[in-house]
């Protein structure tokens, strides 16, 4: 047998600490020497239990030095974040983002020196049209806010156009979820409970909006389907102004949520109805539905058992032949959603196979604008109100979204950082550092809910504030008017395009009246030439 090099040094190092040892206890006459076993004794056993075990290759050939492999392996993300990376860089949120929402937090001094330090000729750069005759922003609205609610809709509800995005608890800490609750109550922003069901620590006084997933938590029978009593019950709080419906989300689409062992505590398993200390794997699709007229069937059912509230869905865009057969079923059943939230495939999650993150979903800027032209090709945009979700931290993340034809957005993981978030990674472990993704108590206790709450309103505050004055500077009196010619992005070296020219309007209407897609909206499906869809 060849015995690999290190291995075999190990063999005689040890040999001869050993007999050296030995030797001077033996020279000297004096038990003294035999002291130093405390130290090699120990080392010589995890070198030993290195090479027996089978496990890791890297140990085996290099017993004790190969065990440093793994120590920096696991410091490697905080000495990347903290020590490599630039102030651009990082992922999937740079430090020059992440300072943003610390600054705005905190209420601490926002402003940069000297300039950009954005390569304003790299390709992807965009930015906002200003107008040589700006608006005084302080005129303007600073709180602007959108009506949801269509026809159908007996309790409409003002929505800020920024807001917290699905996160449930479970996924984040108690304390988490009641800091960003008590801020949306200052603010007056609503907050989305994600689908692991309304928890007491959501109920705080902050506006809800319920999202209910395909585990259907609140309202769950003991088969796992929908359960209408108990929708009846947990809708009936005063707290929930809007009920969203997940269909999908951008880091999974197409696979539920995701709820490890670790986190799903004896409380969460009674809050979800389900086992506790077991991991919770919603599935896939819905069980209460299977065709875009069953979906919208279940909307209706949803706004009527709540007593009109608004009623929408959440999705990230996949085969846009399906979104565009559930508009067409909204014109030929009448029945609408309230609401429609688009998620970018860049969206966050605590846990997800990393080929759903990173290969799945169409990205926000491209499903959110199909969606909004799907919408104005049938004339149901004038009825049903846009979210938009997706790595949106800044007032210019706003204008942008707002640009592409969404009507408010959420944001979850800048709200995160605004709790105390530091991007450390540890999401699905039950370690988070700061207390923000765990159900481990003392974590947990380090995250102190008013000053976080505080911290939570001020960001929200602060960025809707920049959102105002950006408005103000290109000359915009309203959110509604923000159109995609006010958005350039440099597309190559030497390119420019208007968002307008990237993503063409499209004709209202233009869809109605006829049995096949008319040639103008095919440009915007992306598989239309791959299918036969006419």
């Amino acid at each position: 047998m060849v015995i690999p090099n290190f291995r075999f040094k190990f063999y005689v190092a040890s040999f001869i600490i050993v007999a050296s040892i030995l030797a001077l206890a033996y020279f000297f006459k004096s038990y003294q020497p035999l002291w130093a076993f405390t130290i090699v004794g120990p080392l010589l056993l995890i070198g030993i239990i290195d090479i027996i075990q089978t496990k890791q290759a890297i140990r085996r050939n290099y017993p004790i030095l190969g065990r440093l492999r793994y120590v920096f392996e696991t410091f490697r993300p905080a000495i990347q974040q903290y020590f490599v990376e630039s102030d651009l860089n990082g992922r999937p949120f740079s430090r020059r983002k992440r300072s943003m929402v610390y600054q705005r937090a905190k209420r601490v001094k926002e402003t940069v020196p000297f300039g950009t330090q954005v390569d304003v000729y790299e390709e992807g750069y965009e930015w906002m049209v200003h107008s040589a005759y700006p608006l005084d922003s302080k005129k303007l609205d600073q709180h602007p806010r959108v009506r949801v609610g269509g026809a159908d809709c007996k309790q409409p509800y003002d929505l800020s156009l920024f807001n917290i995005s699905a996160m449930s608890y479970g996924s984040l800490s108690a304390n988490a979820v009641m800091a960003m609750n008590n801020g949306a109550k200052k603010g007056g922003f609503a907050h989305n409970t994600g689908e692991g069901g309304v928890s007491p620590y959501h109920k705080q006084g902050g506006d809800l909006i319920w999202q209910i997933g395909t585990g259907y938590f609140g309202a769950r029978a003991e088969d796992g389907t929908f359960d209408r009593e108990k929708y009846k019950v947990t809708v009936a709080h005063e707290s929930i102004k809007m009920i969203e419906l997940k269909l999908s989300q951008g880091a999974k689409p197409g696979k539920g949520g995701i709820l490890p062992a670790i986190k799903n505590t004896e409380e969460i398993g009674k809050i979800r109805g389900v086992q506790p200390h077991t991991a919770v794997l919603s599935p896939s699709g819905h069980s209460a539905f299977s065709d875009p007229k069953g979906l919208l069937e279940f909307l209706k059912e949803l706004r009527d058992l709540s007593g009109g509230k608004p009623v929408g869905f959440k999705i990230c865009i996949g085969d846009e032949h399906e979104f565009y057969e559930l508009c067409k079923a909204m014109v030929e059943t009448g029945l609408k959603p309230d609401f429609i939230a688009v998620d970018g495939g860049e969206g966050g999650t605590g846990a997800a196979p990393v080929e759903f993150s990173d290969s799945l979903g169409m990205p926000l800027q491209d499903g959110l604008s199909f969606a909004a032209d799907t919408l104005i090709a049938f004339d149901l945009k004038k009825d049903v109100v846009l979210i938009g979700a997706g790595r949106i931290t800044s007032a210019f993340d706003i204008v942008k979204t707002l640009a592409l034809g969404a009507d408010a957005c959420y944001s979850a993981r800048a709200m995160m950082m605004a709790v105390g978030c530091i991007q450390a990674l540890e999401c699905h472990s039950n370690k988070c550092p700061t207390g923000v993704a765990t159900q481990d108590k003392k974590l947990m206790k380090g995250l102190n809910v008013p000053d976080k709450a505080e911290r939570v309103y001020n960001y929200h505050n602060k960025t809707m504030y920049a959102f105002v004055e950006m408005m103000a500077a290109a000359g915009i009196d309203h959110p509604s008017k923000i159109r995609r010619h006010h958005v350039f992005k440099r597309t190559t070296v030497g390119i420019v395009k208007r968002y307008d020219q990237l993503f063409p309007d499209i004709p209202v209407g233009c869809c109605l009246n006829t049995d096949e897609i008319p040639e103008v909206f095919k440009k915007e499906m992306l598989i239309y030439n791959t299918k036969d869809y006419t």
